[in-house]
């Protein structure tokens, strides 16, 4: 599952991103999550300590954790979320391979 988290809305960051993100690894759900942060999603990332902080959850439950780094580059995030253990990289082809595969795309 690719977790496509656009919202820069931090209630659904934590309500329905992270909640569902965590739950679906956790609880086997999904044998692989991956959490691909992109647009607004990324300011909030790389600002809010309580976000950063439900983020090192995730990656320790086994979420792996990619952002857009054209939009971290915009946004001049890409050194905070790298330090944060997100993977930056332009992900335009990951993103439209997944789609291409029929794999499982949330799109938040």
């Amino acid at each position: 599952l690719v977790v496509l988290w656009t919202s820069g809305e931090k209630e659904t960051a934590m309500s329905m991103v992270m909640l569902y993100s965590l739950n679906s690894k956790l609880k086997g759900w999904w044998d692989e999550v991956t959490l691909l942060v992109w647009g607004a999603s990324t300011r909030l990332l790389a600002e809010d300590s309580e976000v950063q902080d439900y983020l090192r959850t995730l990656q320790e439950a086994g979420v792996k954790a990619i952002a857009c780094k054209k939009c971290a580059e915009n946004l001049g995030a890409a050194e905070k979320l790298e330090s944060l253990g997100v993977d930056v990289f332009y992900t335009g082809q990951y993103l439209t391979e997944k789609i291409q595969a029929g794999e499982k795309i949330l799109s938040v």
